[in-house]
């Protein structure tokens, strides 16, 4: 059977690291993507904006958001988060799950286990 889950992420990112190793403890199948070295779409940020919401979507609280200018983040709407969240993908919070059936995770707390637990079982 292929892969019940696409994980986007950084491969330098802790959070991502665990989420694999936890994947992998609990036998579900996954293909990992890294969305700095093989890149994302613009149309892959909106689909996973409009499933999960763009300001759970925007990571507010890395280097890469407090190392942008003012300018760029201040009063910033869905448009321009969409925009800087291509620009950077670090920007993104991580990890982004992908299950087969379409449906968006984001993050890797207890909650986001428990769905990919159920979608790892279909």
């Amino acid at each position: 059977m292929g892969p019940v889950l696409t994980v986007y992420g950084l491969k330098n990112c802790d959070t991502c690291r665990k989420a694999l190793k936890w994947l992998d403890e609990e036998g579900v199948a996954y293909r990992f993507r890294d969305v700095r070295a093989d890149g994302l779409k613009t149309a892959d940020i909106r689909r996973f904006a409009a499933a999960a919401g763009w300001e759970t979507l925007l990571n507010k609280a890395g280097t890469t958001w407090r190392g942008l200018p003012k300018s760029e983040t201040e009063n910033a709407g869905e448009a321009q988060a969409l925009k800087l969240m291509a620009a950077h993908p670090a920007l993104i919070k991580r990890p982004v799950f992908e299950t087969a059936s379409g449906e968006i995770v984001v993050g890797f707390r207890d909650a986001q286990k428990a769905v990919l637990k159920q979608a790892g079982r279909k």
